[in-house]
């Protein structure tokens, strides 16, 4: 059980991908903290780790995008305070309301998608650092889009943060480099037959696409000590090689 003892927060926990990495990282022993806010879907993937005999989670509500700052720091002190420190943190949740032309992008729906896809990550990041430097080793990891390579028309909202979200990960990987204890790098999926993607795309065959659990062993590498010295990747699932 390489990721025994090892303590991963992971946002969007309830969707489809997080919900995935959850699986597959707690399969290895990791203790996880399952953090959406969507108790029903924070409820199954609980129900499926413990299902799958891996170490029993930690369901932590929240909204990503309505918490204020103290709320933020808040949900840190608690993790400091049952565990200690942390090892391990997922940038997996994600806000897509639909491909919209910039001229008629509603202003609501850009800020909300902000505040989930760039806003949230920041945040958490700054609360959690203090956390991840407990630690001999930590990892962070956020989840890009294979867009940020080529600008997509309609990506609106969505394709802006995941281009904001890569330049913010190389930043926070260069300045804690030096320290040689947390290794930040990001995640492209790529097309998977995953529920963000069914909405995207309704009219694809999804049965051509990967299932979401061939990401699996890519999740558990990045947080592996197998991992320990890679920093400031983009890592592209479909390219992947150990």
């Amino acid at each position: 059980m390489p990721l025994s003892n090892q303590v991963i927060l992971v946002t969007g926990a309830g969707g489809g991908l997080g919900g995935t990495a959850a699986l597959a990282l707690a399969k290895q022993g990791a203790q996880i903290i399952l953090l959406d806010k969507r108790i029903p879907k924070l409820e199954r993937i609980y129900d499926a780790i413990v299902n799958d005999g891996g170490p029993e989670p930690v369901m932590y509500p929240f909204d990503l995008a309505g918490a204020s700052e103290e709320q933020y720091q808040e949900m840190a002190d608690a993790i400091e305070q049952r565990y200690g420190a942390l090892q391990g943190l997922l940038h997996s949740a994600a806000e897509l309301s639909a491909y919209t032309p910039i001229a008629i992008h509603k202003t609501q729906d850009w800020g909300h998608t902000l505040n989930v896809n760039l806003n949230a990550p920041f945040l958490l990041c700054r609360v959690l650092l203090p956390l991840l430097q407990k630690s001999v080793h930590a990892s962070i990891v956020f989840t890009s889009d294979s867009s940020t390579r080529k600008p997509q028309a309609y990506s609106g909202a969505f394709g802006v943060s995941k281009i904001a979200l890569e330049g913010f990960a190389k930043i926070l990987a260069e300045e804690l480099e030096a320290g040689g204890k947390i290794r930040v790098n990001s995640l492209i999926p790529g097309p998977v037959n995953s529920p963000l993607r069914k909405k995207v795309y309704p009219g694809e065959d999804k049965s051509v696409l990967p299932e979401m659990s061939s990401l699996a062993p890519i999740y558990c590498y990045l947080f592996d000590t197998a991992s320990i010295g890679v920093t400031g990747q983009i890592i592209d699932a479909q390219n992947f090689t150990r």
